[in-house]
């Protein structure tokens, strides 16, 4: 297949063919069901160097503007019956390793996504800096909160973000301790 798009950013064995980026993006939303913002989309494909970003950018305008996606809400995207028909079709002309990564990242997002939604993070200002409140779900049923004072917004920012990255983590860490449960947690420790 001939080269027309940017190879800017994309690493050996990316996408450079603007036709296959659509289909990438096609298999990538029939894939995943469920819609993703064009930032998500760029995202994933970017962590991943499959394609150039502008080459992303345009692609999903002309998948819109030829009906194969379809904006649902502000900002989100999914895949029209046309666009899972060129998904299912030419999903095989597509390198194996490019669908692996695409959709490597974009469970990852999405699992992402789920755990900043079921566990929240609430971070307000105080006079001596900023108080950060974890809280950690079990799906309906809150299992735990967790309230620190940190000095600034950066300090709180990154409290947020660890937190975010293995709720379940920082959960079975403070059970852990709190029920004297040392094996436990030198083997937590440990990993």
């Amino acid at each position: 297949m001939r080269q027309d798009a940017f190879t800017g950013g994309v690493e050996p064995g990316g996408l450079w063919n603007k036709n296959d980026i659509r289909i990438l993006l096609c298999y990538l939303l029939a894939s995943v069901d469920a819609p993703l913002s064009g930032e998500d989309i760029e995202k994933i494909v970017q962590e991943r160097s499959l394609a150039n970003y502008f080459e992303v950018r345009d692609a999903l305008a002309a998948l819109e503007q030829l009906g194969n996606v379809a904006r649902v809400a502000e900002g989100l995207y999914t895949v029209t019956q046309a666009g899972r028909e060129i998904a299912d079709s030419l999903d095989a002309t597509l390198p194996l390793s490019v669908r692996d990564k695409a959709l490597e990242a974009a469970f990852l997002l999405l699992a992402q996504a789920r755990a900043e939604r079921e566990n929240r993070v609430e971070t307000r200002k105080t006079d001596r800096g900023y108080q950060v409140t974890c809280h950690v779900s079990g799906g309906e049923t809150e299992l735990m909160s967790i309230r620190l004072y940190v000095p600034d917004r950066a300090q709180a920012e990154m409290v947020k973000r660890n937190f975010h990255r293995d709720p379940g983590a920082v959960y079975r860490l403070l059970l852990y301790s709190l029920a004297g449960e040392n094996e436990l947690l030198r083997d937590f420790s440990e990993e």
